[in-house]
């Protein structure tokens, strides 16, 4: 059976290897190693002409909005936060319309931490731009504290995962309003949302954590089996 292409939105960044400083795609091989266990071919989606997002989405069987900095909110029509990192708009203007494109296309989607936001605003949502402001705390960001999750046992990450699991995801957005479609399937203790998916979708999965990292492969799994 030929293995699914799955594509991973990447960084476009400065990079150094020997002598040489450039401009160059990344990606933290984490996501191509758990597509590969999962038994799809991961292949990178530099992030440049949104307008050739819908050609590229064509082409894949199943895409992961991988992790990163802050969306922008520019995106959302919110007012940037003086803390958060300036926004890479190249970057959300191209995984929104990834977002779109592979919702319109029906094609699977594992939506990771900050893709998890990305699909959010895709379907119309918005995001709490510092989410320190809102709890009072800091808590959501503390490098290396597990916390357990909360997960909707009838939903497509129920199925994946069970109904609770133990995260480290330190993060400083959230959602706020969720975009069209989307349900909450996945909450913090503090009732922070942790995790959506989109109604009528074959797959369509957002998280707040990020499922590559560690030996828990399931959530990929279950990305490539909607893939095939």
């Amino acid at each position: 059976m030929s293995r699914p292409l799955i594509g991973i939105t990447a960084y476009l960044e400065a990079a150094r290897w020997s002598d040489w400083v450039r401009e160059a795609v990344l990606s933290p091989p984490a996501y191509a190693k758990a597509v590969e266990r999962a038994g799809g071919a991961p292949v990178v989606l530099p992030p440049l002409s949104p307008h050739a997002a819908p050609d590229q989405v064509r082409g894949l069987r199943g895409v992961v909005l991988a992790g990163g900095p802050e969306l922008g909110a520019a995106a959302y029509g919110g007012e940037q936060h003086p803390r958060a990192a300036a926004p890479q708009e190249h970057r959300d203007r191209f995984e929104l319309a990834v977002a779109r494109a592979a919702v319109e296309a029906g094609v699977p989607i594992l939506a990771v931490a900050r893709g998890m936001h990305v699909l959010n605003v895709a379907q119309g949502g918005t995001i709490i731009p510092w989410l320190p402001d809102v709890l009072g705390d800091d808590r959501h960001a503390e490098p290396g504290r597990p916390h357990v999750v909360q997960v909707s046992i009838s939903s497509r990450l129920g199925k994946a995962v069970g109904d609770r699991v133990e995260v480290t995801a330190p993060h400083r957005q959230s959602v706020r309003r969720l975009g069209a479609g989307l349900l909450a399937v996945a909450w913090a203790e503090d009732q922070v949302v942790e995790g959506v998916e989109l109604q009528g979708h074959r797959f369509a999965v957002g998280v707040q954590w990020h499922p590559e990292r560690g030996a828990d492969n399931r959530l990929f799994d279950a990305l490539v089996e909607a893939a095939r």
